[in-house]
């Protein structure tokens, strides 16, 4: 398994968040080339990844997902391909339930898809990458596309798709 996975709400029970967790994970990482990390995923409710969000980036109100990678391979220049990992820990994924249910709702997506949308998101950013700046959005929003793609999941940045949230 590439993904430890806790439950901290009980409604993730039914999504199989540990299963959704695990198939993005190893997407990503086949589709980098990368061998098998380690990923923390907590599936939490609005209430605790509003705590988090306000602990770590001072905002504090719910968000879908948040991530905390074990060291920085961000690219200095725009667009670059993110350092390779050193550690066989990539970091922390926190997912809420009741945003992640919501946005999906109003995204008019599946719950499955939409959370595996994010854990592959998350897992990009364990990686280095980033949305900053434009040219690495650019490389992360194909990256994202292309991973969806292969696990038969629309592209998620398509007008038609609705709003991300990300």
């Amino acid at each position: 398994m590439l993904t430890d996975t806790i439950l901290e709400d009980d409604s993730w029970q039914a999504a199989d968040l540990p299963a959704l967790a695990e198939r993005a994970a190893k997407a990503v990482l086949d589709h980098l080339g990368h061998g098998a990390f380690e990923i923390a995923v907590l599936g939490c409710n609005d209430a605790r990844i509003a705590e988090l969000n306000a602990q770590f980036r001072d905002k504090p109100t719910p968000t879908n997902v948040l991530s905390w990678p074990s060291e920085d391979l961000s690219a200095d220049d725009p667009g670059g391909a993110p350092l390779a990992p050193e550690m066989e820990e990539l970091g922390d994924i926190a997912i809420a339930f009741e945003t992640c249910e919501r946005e999906a709702e109003e995204q008019g997506k599946t719950f499955a898809d939409h959370v595996t949308h994010l854990i592959v998101h998350a897992v990009l950013h364990l990686l280095g990458y980033d949305h900053i700046r434009d040219a690495d959005a650019t490389v992360m929003e194909g990256l994202e596309t292309a991973i969806l793609g292969k696990l038969g999941i629309d592209d998620p940045y398509r007008e038609s798709n609705g709003p991300q949230g990300l």
